[in-house]
């Protein structure tokens, strides 16, 4: 009876192992599988890059332009940068810039504070009150114009601290240097399938970015610039580009 006994428990011992043994190859298979169609699907055809761009004149000025005053007390000078913004802003909408166009970017109320020897701290002395706002010029031929216009309503309060030019609709430049992105891509994929003599396919994965960087000027304008002759403005050019990254099929 014992024998018998210890006779089934050593069949059922031999039967497990076989299993798991068959189990542990099945998983490995499974995994080089996977593993392998993960790395050819990464390695397939063949990854080029293209860029095309054209420089084109300017057609917007965003001009930053604000009030900073500071006073004794947060009433003065919020009173006081309050004024002289109301005039800035008659400035601009009187000299042509929609009001659709003007948009409030900054606005702070900051203590000004000095060091005390006799106490040994920081004390406040007065308020600063700074209100900037971007402007949005359509007209290039006005922007010194208006330049002297805002710094005049502001006066010695009035803070200017760029000029930015852009393209309002980049958008039609696009076809063009699409077109040149796709070719120069094109061109190195056909050299690669050269060199490695095989023969190029079709695209199989396409892949664009667009870029417009503005031209920008800072300054901070000061009032007595603006008694001047007119204040010399120039755009000059701003590049758009796009490029592309393509992926060939290899036949």
């Amino acid at each position: 009876m014992r024998k018998g006994w210890l006779l089934a428990v050593g069949l059922a011992l031999m039967l497990a192992m076989v299993s798991l043994a068959g189990c542990g190859q099945s998983g490995a298979a499974s995994l080089g599988d996977i593993t392998g169609l993960n790395l050819s699907s990464q390695q397939q055809g063949i990854w080029v890059t293209g860029e095309g761009k054209v420089t084109v004149v300017p057609d917007i000025a965003t001009l930053g332009v604000g009030i900073e005053a500071e006073e004794a007390t947060v009433a003065e000078a919020q009173a006081q940068a309050s004024d002289a913004m109301d005039r800035v802003m008659t400035a601009l909408i009187e000299n042509g810039v929609a009001k659709k166009d003007i948009q409030t970017r900054y606005f702070s109320i900051q203590p000004v504070t000095k060091w005390d020897n006799v106490k040994g701290e920081q004390v406040v002395t007065g308020y600063s009150v700074t209100n900037m706002v971007t402007a949005k010029i359509r007209d290039i031929d006005k922007v010194g114009t208006i330049i002297d216009a805002v710094a005049e309503a502001g006066g010695d309060l009035t803070r200017i601290n760029s000029i930015d030019f852009s393209v309002d609709d980049p958008s039609p430049y696009y076809k063009e240097v699409r077109a040149e992105a796709m070719a120069e891509a094109k061109a190195k994929a056909s050299q690669l399938a050269e060199l490695a003599d095989v023969t190029l396919g079709k695209p199989t994965y396409i892949s664009e970015s667009t870029y417009s960087p503005p031209v920008v000027s800072r300054a901070v304008y000061a009032m007595e610039e603006a008694k001047a002759a007119e204040t010399p403005i120039s755009p000059g050019e701003v590049e758009i580009s796009i490029n592309v990254q393509v992926a060939y099929a290899i036949k």
